[in-house]
């Protein structure tokens, strides 16, 4: 028996379609969408990390007290003392780097406590002379419901 008639669906035909359609849309529904791998506390943290790097790349990275303090906010009080603290460093603390790189990406995430992630941040430098990246352990806290930056180090060997 044909299913199709004159470019139309017979009855049996549309039947099939119709069935075949609902079976999609029910796995479809049943499945729901596509679960995140990552810990709660890791993806909140993420934006915040994200927001923080966005300002900083947005901004004069040179290090400085105004600088600094511009940052502020997105910064634990115990690292905003330290780094303080330190003076005319010609490396800027938050990219490691002397020379800026041009674009940073956050990668994986290591959720040590409910307050307390480690996240991989690559610092990226593309031009004509060169192509590099350096990685970095950016290790973010939450205070008063905030994720902050709570140091930044190199990245440790795996």
């Amino acid at each position: 028996m044909k299913a199709v008639v004159s470019g139309r669906l017979s009855g049996s035909g549309w039947r099939r379609y119709v069935l075949v359609s609902m079976i999609c849309a029910a796995v479809t529904v049943a499945c729901g969408s596509i679960p995140s791998l990552e810990t709660a506390q890791c993806s909140e943290a993420r934006d915040h990390i994200k927001r923080f790097y966005s300002f900083h790349f947005g901004n004069d990275m040179t290090p400085s007290t105004e600088n600094l303090k511009a940052r502020e906010q997105y910064l634990t009080a115990r690292l905003f003392n330290s780094v303080s603290a330190v003076t005319k460093d010609s490396q800027d603390y938050f990219t490691a780097a002397s020379d800026f790189p041009k674009a940073f990406r956050v990668g994986e995430c290591k959720a040590q406590s409910p307050e307390k992630t480690e996240f991989q941040v690559l610092m990226l430098w593309r031009d004509d002379k060169r192509s590099e990246q350096k990685e970095i352990a950016v290790e973010m806290v939450k205070q008063d419901d905030k994720w902050l930056v709570d140091s930044v180090s190199p990245a440790k060997a795996k």
